[in-house]
């Protein structure tokens, strides 16, 4: 008997097959929630602010290098890198404060980092220009920013796990200096899209539909290609619009940032990042894969290098504990002709650009200049 199966048998003993089969859809219900913020980052209290600084509480997450949003009730801010040789107590550190984007960081307040830097549209957070747009979507209007350019190449945006639109805002600025177009979407389950027919994440496998959509909508207004840019199960579904987009020939290569290839594993790991004990993640896995259609044939052709057809950017790393990087990594070594892969060091799940803002660019930048 596998030692998960073991496990599983024994949490349904001491708990009782009905409570066990309960907790564990309880628990997977949690995980697929759409919208639901991701778990696992530590809460830091703001011991102090000074002119441009912000005092934290000294964790190995308060101490990692980039650039992130700070966010705790009724405020969000972003903080550059550590401010070293800045006076404070052994058990604090002091980071660059950018900007308060909404509400006040007080001395005491609860916060944690988020890969999410800037709040707001495009024009708030960084002056651009804008249209608030609606992609027509097979479930209903879905809204949009796009960002207009002077180029053909059309760059789609899309967000990720326990993420808003707001999250792309972090490469919008670069993606307009190389004046491409862009389009930040939202899909199913988001605040202002159509809520998913049966209330949860699918992890990108019937969320793409949405991303395909947008890629129509770019077509009717003059893209002549495009190139999907994801985060997390935005990344999953640009592998899916890549593999059965009717508009797949326009697809001219993709962004993978911290992609979910393996769902099982994530899954596993969003739900112990929320206290569910060991013994019943197994029994998560099986009530997701029966409230969501999760199946391992669906999301197997994501990891399948045979499949990919375009140039491919993948960034992820090795401390990426939610979508484990080792398919990226396997994706890369098997289409090393198609397949670039950026590792970025100390970076959580989906905050690449966080960690290394400026290695970021310039890979996007090696990448795109011969797509456009």
């Amino acid at each position: 008997m596998r030692l998960r199966t073991a496990a599983a048998v024994a949490a349904t003993t001491v708990l009782g097959a009905g409570t066990a089969v309960l907790a564990g859809r309880y628990a997977s219900g949690a995980a697929l929630t759409p919208g639901r913020p991701l778990p696992g980052e530590p809460r830091l209290t703001v011991h102090s602010t000074a002119a441009g600084q912000v005092t934290l509480t000294r964790t190995l997450a308060s101490q990692r290098p980039g650039t992130y949003g700070l966010t705790g009730d009724g405020c969000h801010a972003a903080v550059g890198p550590v401010v070293e040789g800045a006076p404070h107590p052994a058990d604090c550190v002091v980071r660059r404060l950018e900007s308060v984007t909404r509400g006040t960081l007080e001395p005491g307040a609860r916060v944690w980092f988020t890969p999410q830097v800037y709040a707001g549209d495009p024009g708030q957070a960084l002056g651009l220009a804008y249209e608030d747009v609606e992609v027509p979507g097979e479930l209903g209007a879905l809204p949009a920013w796009y960002v207009p350019a002077a180029r053909d190449t059309w760059v789609i945006t899309v967000h990720g796990l326990g993420g808003t639109r707001e999250h792309p805002l972090v490469v919008l600025g670069f993606l307009h200096d190389k004046q491409l177009p862009v389009l930040d979407v939202s899909y199913r389950g988001d605040a202002g899209a159509p809520p998913s027919p049966d209330g949860v994440s699918h992890l990108g496998h019937t969320e793409w539909r949405d991303l395909d959509a947008a890629v129509a909508y770019a077509a009717q207004r003059g893209a002549r290609r495009v190139v999907l840019h994801g985060w997390s199960t935005g990344a999953s579904m640009a592998l899916h619009t890549a593999a059965h987009s009717p508009l797949r020939h326009l697809i001219s290569g993709l962004v993978l940032d911290s992609p979910v290839l393996d769902w099982q594993a994530t899954l596993r790991a969003i739900a112990a990042a929320r206290g569910t004990p060991a013994a019943l993640l197994p029994l998560v896995v099986r009530a997701a894969q029966g409230r969501a259609s999760l199946h391992a044939e669906h999301f197997a052709e994501l990891a399948d290098a045979g499949r990919l057809e375009v140039p491919t950017l993948i960034v992820h790393g090795p401390d990426d504990h939610l979508a484990p990087w080792a398919g990226s990594r396997a994706l890369a070594e098997r289409r090393p002709d198609l397949v670039t892969l950026r590792s970025v060091p100390r970076a959580p799940h989906a905050a690449m650009w966080n960690a290394d803002p400026v290695g970021y660019e310039e890979a996007l930048r090696r990448f795109l200049t011969p797509l456009v």
